[in-house]
């Protein structure tokens, strides 16, 4: 979907005849690419439920006050601050104060930082609020139009600023380990990815590795934030998601997606996105 740029967010407000704002989600997906999606959204009432992505989130709020929970610590994120958070980290997400909030976000597959570090551990920033004097006004400009198209050089040169604030603001540092098995790794995530309809056994993940199932537990985790089955639920709802946006009813969508029925789905979405897949779909701009 495409749509003009708002001003700042504010255009995402829902006005009423009073000058008032009626609560509200509102979604704006922008151009992406391969590993690569960029959003804008605004909340007013509601927020959202705990929930965790199994790609780094790297926002900048708009306007108003953005708080979530996030390892323990209530975090408060003001305009034109950035928040960052870890894949498979659960957090959730509500207004500061009846104004509400808005941000752009770019979601970013682990899989590109691990192709940007050469294998390096993924970068784990603790503190997941940067503050202006520290933000990269370079990636700014990354969310400046989320609509302009991503090339092959654009996409790469956005997962390498991406890249770069994760390890400006990283508590891990690289050490010395034992190195991933980076391609035999990717066999099993391509494999999954390929059709996440289908549920994949361990002997097929060995089959295609080369791997002992321990290993491939143990550095799927590693290499790619989050484990295999939950990898294969995301790309689940990748699809489920696809279809919504397309118009398909919600138990169909959940047939096509693999999932036991509607219901099924509909847990693992809002443990995915902190929206149930009604409210979701209801909130696309």
């Amino acid at each position: 979907m495409r749509h003009e740029s708002p001003d700042g967010g504010a255009g995402l407000r829902r006005h009423l005849p009073d000058g008032g704002t009626r609560p509200g989600h509102r979604l704006r997906f922008g151009s992406g690419a391969a590993g690569i999606e960029r959003l804008e959204a605004s909340l007013t009432g509601e927020g959202f439920a705990t929930h965790r992505h199994d790609t780094y989130a790297v926002g900048m709020t708009l306007r108003g006050v953005q708080t979530f929970r996030y390892r323990g610590e209530q975090r408060h994120c003001l305009p034109g601050e950035w928040h960052v958070l870890h894949p498979d980290e659960p957090h959730d997400g509500v207004a500061g104060t009846d104004e509400g909030f808005a941000y752009r976000i770019v979601y970013l597959d682990p899989s590109l930082v691990q192709d940007a570090l050469g294998g390096a551990p993924l970068p784990f920033v603790a503190d997941p609020v940067i503050g202006r004097r520290d933000a990269d006004p370079a990636l700014a400009a990354c969310l400046r139009d989320i609509d302009e198209p991503l090339d092959e050089v654009e996409r790469l040169t956005l997962t390498l600023r991406v890249v770069r604030t994760l390890v400006r603001h990283s508590s891990v540092r690289p050490g010395r380990r034992a190195p991933l098995a980076l391609e035999a790794l990717a066999r099993v995530r391509d494999l999954i990815a390929g059709d996440p309809t289908v549920r994949r056994t361990l002997a097929e993940f060995e089959q295609v590795s080369g791997l002992d199932r321990w290993t491939v537990a143990r550095q799927f985790r590693d290499a790619f934030g989050t484990s295999p089955t939950r990898f294969r639920t995301m790309r689940q709802l990748d699809l489920a998601r696809l279809l919504l946006r397309d118009g398909v009813p919600l138990a169909e969508a959940a047939q096509l997606a693999g999932f036991a029925d509607q219901a099924h789905m509909s847990r693992m979405f809002k443990r995915a996105y902190g929206l149930t897949p009604a409210t979701w779909t209801a909130a696309l701009a």
